[in-house]
């Protein structure tokens, strides 16, 4: 039997994304664009130690890989760049993009202080590129379904808020001498930040208090290290947060986030995998989950769905998608996340309060 008719589908043309950085956020943000990401493609990985790039591409079936970035920029096929080098580097590498005309998203923070970071966005906006910061809490379900209830009103106005990380350990940290200063601030409570501020939506954060110490690794303290921080914060609408974080939960990744307000409370986030337990003559347990790779596996993708899928509608293939309520992390949130985690470092210093409009130059 013969087919009735043939059809020619013409399909649009992926988005050819370009990863710079093949260390571990870069080489699984490689697998989701090439695995898990309709609509893109990964196209090429740039990263110094080619060793590490080779085998990413070996392992995703990637054609091109360099040692350098300007190889990567110069290429015509590719349309957009993810950025997973390590933080130093991020503000300079957002200007090289936008300024070889590709949209650009970068993991968090976007830069290491507000001076570069405003140089960056200023090539993005004379490029008229696109920009995404990788705060993927806001793409895990329950967290996207805790700014729902938000945007509804279900928690009415706030009044205290929270955000917590407890990073996975085993009571010491691996390679602690080595991690930068000001991580614990520029690198993990910067995501709490953005949540509070997400969660709190249409309020600037005006003031902010910072306590932090080294709790896990007390020997490396007079080193300058934290691993341990307590941070409160003062909105423009009356509400007040606490962001806590850790680098050594013994029972597993914990990440959660709730708003208390005038009519009610929402939370979101759980320590463990599933809402499985057992009951058995041991007592009660459950599965955490012990990598930022299982506990936000599918945020991650939808971030970078959302960033493929913004590309297409920018040059037409699609329409941009609606939502209830803002989603998309751009420059603006990330210069306000950044803004907090720098006047949290100048409250440590100071051992006192400290106005975020020091920091944001506003």
């Amino acid at each position: 039997m013969a087919y009735i008719s043939q059809h020619t589908i013409a399909m649009p043309a992926p988005v050819r994304i370009g990863l710079i950085g093949s260390g571990w956020m870069g080489a699984f943000h490689a697998e989701s664009i090439a695995r898990r990401v309709p609509g893109a493609e990964l196209a090429a990985i740039a990263d110094p130690n080619i060793e590490s790039a080779q085998n990413i591409a070996l392992e995703l079936g990637t054609a091109k890989v360099t040692a350098s970035v300007d190889d990567v920029l110069a290429d015509p096929e590719v349309d957009a760049i993810i950025i997973a080098s390590p933080a130093r580097f991020h503000a300079a590498l957002i200007a090289q993009a936008a300024a070889a005309g590709k949209h650009v998203f970068c993991e968090k923070p976007a830069g290491q202080s507000l001076a570069e970071l405003d140089a960056a966005f200023a090539a993005v906006d004379e490029a008229g590129v696109l920009f995404q910061i990788g705060f993927n809490r806001r793409y895990a379900d329950d967290f996207r379904a805790a700014k729902k209830d938000l945007a509804a009103g279900i928690a009415g106005t706030p009044r205290l808020m929270r955000s917590l990380t407890r990073d996975p350990g085993t009571g010491s940290i691996p390679n602690a001498a080595r991690v930068p200063a000001w991580t614990i601030f520029l690198e993990t409570l910067i995501h709490d930040f953005d949540t509070l501020n997400w969660f709190n939506e249409g309020a600037e954060p005006v003031e902010v208090f910072a306590v932090a110490d080294a709790l896990v690794e007390p020997s490396l303290r007079e080193q300058g290290f934290l691993d341990t921080a307590v941070v409160t914060i003062r909105y423009s609408n009356g509400a007040l947060a606490v962001a806590e974080a850790n680098f050594s939960a013994l029972y597993g990744y914990d990440v959660r986030g709730e708003v208390f307000g005038s009519k009610g409370m929402v939370q979101a986030g759980r320590a463990t995998e599933t809402a499985a337990r057992r009951y058995t003559a041991e007592g009660l347990s459950a599965d955490t989950p012990r990598l930022n790779v299982e506990l936000f596996r599918q945020a991650y993708t939808d971030e970078l769905a959302d960033f493929a899928g913004a590309v297409r509608a920018r040059r037409g293939d699609v329409s941009p998608p609606s939502s209830d309520f803002t989603l998309t992390p751009g420059a603006a949130d990330a210069r306000r996340a950044l803004a907090m985690a720098l006047a949290c470092i100048e409250s440590v210093k100071r051992g006192a309060p400290v106005a975020v409009s020091e920091k944001a130059g506003v």
